[in-house]
């Protein structure tokens, strides 16, 4: 209702002086024609009255025409009509030209957008995130929340990412509008007290943007789930410190992912399974990366990150920096960028066996890996995308890992907004030994086929499992294999399996098929597209369940069991 008012108020107050002009230029020469003395067609004094007045005025003020109503009109009445003309005449340009500029003006079209926009926002009616910051990052965000059938509303401070997004070709639309999301009315213009709003994504290029958000959301709706980027360490222990849900250094990110490449490469394979939308062509295994020494190109954040990474991975490393003396780079560093030769072979590129390649500028990466590669052809290359724009070009360089920070954070940020389960899920997964990774990769592999699977998760409660829960209830014994039959067949498996059990006691990582269920469990799935429909018969549907659980199809209703009851009396009288 405040932007309504808003969008009214701005236009009477921009057309204020052209409507009490026209209301002036109306009541005079309405008042003047029906003081002007005219004659009737008999020839006696007549005097127009205010309702013929008001018709007259109104028909040759806007120029539709004219004509002498009821009667001919004396001199006087035409010299009055004259001087009506030309005032109303002048009137009505003005006022319509107050009106054409009104319309013109950037403030109303902005007002106008934000109705628009808090409108589309209304009319939401499944849960939706609002996502602060519409870059790199925040489109892929946006783009894979709409792939995993979620909801989204953008805000950016550019105008040009907005209309990008206008032009997206998603599944469905996302409302957006070019505003500050850190201020607060915006939030609230974004729905932030909408009843659907399940969090806020705050993923603009700037800390204290982000960090405004995430206050302002904690203290005016503090259930909602906040998710920030903070590429200083600083804004992220300050957003940790008053409950910011999950907190994502971009730098940091990276050079997790590169660590657990480095350190178990099958569970790095998992992961990007995992957080891919369902569905799209399934990763394959790439070439370990191999141990020895590294060059790492570049000594800013990002170059930290994967430096304090790497040596956590007891991995020895050359580091190339154009300023050692500005970064605080450590002794022994060799001072340059990276795309010359002399600067790698001074580094020793041809006894190491990768490179790291991460300068903030896009070409200066592409020039150090296809520099590098020429020296040492063996070597395990990576590379820092910075701009989305670019993933062709990179593609065609054939690096070994390519750390794309769009990419990297929509999909952690996906991780925590998708499936509730999938962040303690992979939590838990870093802690585990390579071989266990890798006996998951092989039993997801063929559940997966060719496309990336699916993740869902079961609730053992009246809503998320009604007849499960029923039968529970009842004392019945329902174990997770149950679950994971096929209600159309009841001898054979659906193409699923329990990635985690989470109950009371703890969390439980692939647990046994035979795990007897008990209320209030909730286990996450993982499976191909559309199994999760198949399963939701077994969960709400008793007599699905007692045939998974017994394989004998008991009928339902009264007539059915009548049927029933009749066929059986009618066979044990045969058989005596």
């Amino acid at each position: 209702m405040e932007y309504r008012h808003r969008t009214v108020f701005l236009i009477l107050r921009r057309m204020r002086a052209p409507l009490l002009l026209l209301i002036v230029v109306y009541a005079v020469s309405i008042l003047g024609l029906v003081l002007m003395p005219g004659v009737d067609s008999a020839g006696q004094p007549y005097r127009m009255d205010f309702l013929h007045a008001f018709y007259v005025v109104t028909y040759t003020v806007t120029t539709i025409g004219f004509g002498e109503l009821p009667y001919t009109f004396s001199a006087a009445q035409r010299l009055w009509m004259m001087v009506t003309i030309y005032l109303g005449v002048v009137a009505w340009f003005y006022a319509i030209g107050t009106l054409i500029a009104l319309v013109q003006d950037a403030a109303f079209r902005q007002v106008i957008r934000e109705n628009r926009f808090a409108a589309a926002v209304r009319r939401l009616t499944s849960p939706f995130y609002i996502v602060c910051g519409y870059g790199d990052t925040g489109s892929v965000v946006v783009r894979e929340m709409v792939d995993h059938g979620l909801s989204a509303v953008a805000l950016d401070i550019d105008p040009e990412r907005i209309n990008e997004l206008s032009l997206e070709d998603l599944q469905t639309y996302v409302p957006g509008l070019c505003v500050d999301a850190s201020d607060t009315r915006h939030l609230v213009l974004a729905g932030l007290h909408h009843p659907q709003c399940a969090g806020v994504v705050a993923v603009t290029n700037r800390d204290v943007a982000n960090l405004k958000i995430a206050i302002t959301v904690k203290l005016l709706s503090p259930g909602l789930k906040v998710i920030c980027r903070a590429e200083s360490h600083d804004t992220e222990a300050n957003m940790v410190s008053f409950g910011t849900d999950a907190v994502i250094n971009p730098f940091d990110a990276f050079a997790d992912r590169l660590a657990m490449a480095l350190h178990s490469p099958d569970l790095h394979l998992l992961v990007d399974w995992l957080t891919q939308p369902p569905g799209r062509p399934l990763p394959v295994r790439t070439t370990r990366p191999p141990r020895g020494t590294w060059v790492l190109c570049g000594y800013g954040r990002f170059g930290k990150a994967v430096h304090r990474y790497l040596q956590y991975e007891g991995i020895e490393t050359v580091i190339i920096e154009a300023t050692p003396e500005k970064v605080q780079a450590p002794k022994g560093t060799v001072h340059g960028r990276g795309t010359e030769a002399v600067t790698l072979r001074e580094a020793k590129i041809e006894q190491a066996v990768g490179i790291v390649a991460g300068t903030d500028d896009d070409t200066n990466n592409l020039s150090i890996i296809m520099t590098a590669r020429e020296l040492n052809p063996s070597l395990y290359l990576v590379a820092r995308q910075n701009g989305g724009d670019n993933d062709a070009i990179f593609t065609a360089a054939k690096a070994d890992l390519v750390m794309q920070r769009a990419g990297i954070l929509a999909n952690r940020i996906l991780s925590l907004v998708s499936t509730e389960l999938l962040t303690p899920f992979l939590h838990e997964a870093r802690h585990q030994k390579e071989e266990w990774a890798h006996q998951l990769v092989k039993r997801v592999w063929p559940l997966a086929g060719n496309a990336t699977p699916d993740l869902w998760t079961v609730d053992i409660t009246p809503a998320g499992a009604a007849a499960v829960h029923t039968a529970l209830t009842a004392g019945e014994k329902v174990t997770l294999a149950h679950l994971l039959t096929d209600p159309a067949v009841h001898d054979e498996s659906l193409p699923c399996l329990a990635l985690l059990l989470q109950r009371e006691e703890g969390i439980v990582l692939t647990p046994e098929d035979n795990t007897p269920l008990v209320i209030g469990d909730r286990i996450l799935m993982c499976g191909r597209p559309g199994i999760e429909r198949r399963m939701a018969g077994t969960l709400h549907n008793l007599n699905l369940l007692r045939y998974v659980r017994t394989g004998v199809w008991r009928p339902d209703g009264l007539l059915w069991r009548w049927w029933s009851e009749r066929r059986a009396e009618a066979v044990r009288s045969r058989a005596h």
